[in-house]
């Protein structure tokens, strides 16, 4: 975290944000929990249901493979992977087969060519490159004052938009493939209705915690405009 920001009264601006991704940190966890307790009737692992989705829209070539961590779980497109993690990949829950279906969903989006999967992937490089450059070149500039000081903290709040607009670009993303995987739940009878509409509630949690990225971004370009205005005057 840049040393910068508690040094000035301008990082009560983040409060909100921050709060808001505890809040939606809390939600995610607290229902993964819940409902990873809650075996589903028909007792199909993540795995099997990840597989078997694959299967049936034709990306028989994708495999599903384990990988360390909790809520790890991740399509891979690059290697066209799927990767989940042991809980979600040897576990019959609700919660469980909730996440395998959403990765699903985004392994759906590449073979379809879906518009904003494309576009994230795209302008990744450039976002995560400006997400780690931007507040080193901005504090410098804060070192220098006006000039070429403004110059620098003009450049890294235009490196950190990028940031911004990949989180931006995500929310659809995600929301689309959380409806792709309770689609696919239904139509492949993984799990009941009553079941369905749990694992929903899992991906609306887990929905809260990439708008919350974007909220905390926003705050961060908030932020970094009034510091530089203020070097300016």
């Amino acid at each position: 975290m840049p040393m910068f920001y508690f040094g000035d009264p301008t990082f009560i601006i983040l409060i909100p944000a921050l709060l808001f991704a505890f809040y939606a940190q809390f939600k995610v966890q607290s229902a993964f929990q819940k409902y990873s307790q809650m075996q589903s009737q028909k007792g199909y692992t993540g795995a099997q249901v990840a597989r078997d989705i694959l299967d049936r829209v034709g990306l028989t070539d994708v495999p599903v493979e384990i990988t360390r961590g909790r809520l790890t779980d991740h399509y891979d497109p690059k290697n066209r992977v799927m990767r989940l993690s042991p809980e979600v990949y040897n576990g019959n829950s609700i919660a469980a087969l909730g996440v395998a279906a959403h990765e699903t969903g985004h392994a759906i989006q590449h073979m379809e060519g879906y518009s904003f999967l494309n576009l994230r992937n795209a302008i990744y490089p450039v976002a995560a490159f400006g997400s780690q450059a931007a507040f080193p070149i901005f504090f410098i500039g804060l070192l220098f004052g006006s000039g070429v000081g403004y110059t620098l903290m003009t450049l890294g709040i235009y490196m950190f938009l990028a940031a911004l607009v990949f989180q931006v670009i995500t929310l659809p993303v995600e929301f689309n493939a959380s409806s792709k995987a309770l689609m696919l739940l239904n139509n492949g009878n993984y799990l009941t209705v009553d079941e369905t509409n749990k694992a929903k509630k899992v991906l609306t949690a887990a929905a809260l915690t990439y708008v919350a990225a974007v909220a905390m971004a926003a705050a961060q370009i908030l932020r970094l405009l009034i510091l530089r205005g203020s070097r300016r005057d």
